[in-house]
């Protein structure tokens, strides 16, 4: 598998990465995840996505669990996010030097191991102020125990606004990545995030470039039983792309995958992976024979004028300010 560099860094991670999202006792055991994680790496993947808040922290404690047990922690490129609370607290995002030095902290226990390799800011905070933030990120990253940090859903000023206050003084962190959400179902990310993300030479991680599993082409005749449309804890995260433009995107991709003799699931992640400034396009799956569709499209390349034709059905409302 291809290695890329995360922005303006020396790190190099895999073009594809592997997302963590569902490693809990409910979506994805044990048993699974490590296959899916042997897989990964057979491939020659190196970059597993997960977040504090995954599962409550199961997904952490899981991947934690199986560098000690299954694979060497060398050999991955783990990247985690802190940021959100989910306990009584009335305050859902929080970036406050004293709770993001906290997760920090509690990510380590659970991931066992004293370092992560990027860690990112998972939601920006309007209630504190942006230079405490930065200063949180500045002692995990001179501390070591972040070797690299980065950003996840912020917006395009708000990317900016953070890399240009770490580089404006020597010796800060530098912002090396921004995490999005990125695909043929949602490409607002190129109105202003994008922009400044190559501005300012950050890698670009993307999630759900799959569409939240909808550009598989799974849901074009109907709603498998076993999917998430259909599960209590995931059908919201997936109606969203069920409308008619998205059903039209499917479709093209679908026409595409059928003229390349390959699977909707490999186009999607194809056009996602090669766009301009992505560093890795990270999958997500439920066991090793389903990442090994995802997997499969490695080796695929689109046509110009298929990706054109991508581009085109998939385009997204622009107007002003950005084409002014």
């Amino acid at each position: 598998m291809e290695r890329r560099p995360l922005g303006r860094s020396g790190l190099e991670v895999s073009c594809m990465g592997l997302g963590t999202m569902t490693w809990t006792t409910d979506e994805v055991g044990m048993e699974d995840a490590a296959g899916q994680l042997i897989t990964f790496l057979e491939a020659g993947g190196t970059l597993v996505d997960t977040a504090d808040v995954f599962g409550g922290g199961t997904a952490e404690s899981v991947l934690g669990q199986l560098t000690k047990s299954v694979v060497d922690r060398s050999q991955l490129h783990i990247v985690t996010k802190a940021g959100v609370r989910t306990d009584s607290t009335n305050r859902n995002r929080d970036t406050s030097r004293t709770w993001l030095l906290r997760a920090l902290d509690d990510s380590l226990k659970r991931l066992q191991t004293d370092y992560v390799d990027v860690w990112l800011l998972h939601v920006y905070d309007p209630d504190t102020p942006l230079e405490e933030t930065m200063a949180a990120l500045d002692t995990a990253w001179r501390s070591g125990r972040a070797r690299y940090v980065g950003l996840s859903n912020h917006t395009g000023w708000q990317t900016a606004r953070a890399a240009t206050w770490q580089s404006a003084w020597p010796g800060r962190a530098p912002i090396v990545a921004t995490e999005v959400e990125y695909s043929l179902l949602e490409r607002g990310v190129e109105r202003e995030v994008l922009p400044a993300a190559l501005a300012m030479e950050l890698g670009l991680l993307a999630w759900s470039p799959l569409g939240r599993g909808v550009l598989t082409g799974k849901y074009r005749y109907g709603r498998p039983a076993d999917s998430r449309i259909n599960s209590a804890s995931w059908s919201r995260f997936v109606k969203t792309y069920l409308d008619e433009r998205s059903a039209a995107i499917v479709e093209a991709v679908s026409t595409a995958a059928d003229g390349l003799g390959v699977s909707p699931l490999e186009v999607a992640l194809a056009w996602v992976r090669d766009q301009p400034g992505v560093s890795s396009a990270i999958v997500g799956a439920r066991n090793a024979g389903q990442l090994k569709a995802s997997l499969g499209s490695d080796q695929l390349f689109l046509p110009p004028e298929i990706r054109l034709a991508l581009d085109d059905i998939s385009l997204p409302q622009v107007g002003y300010p950005e084409n002014h």
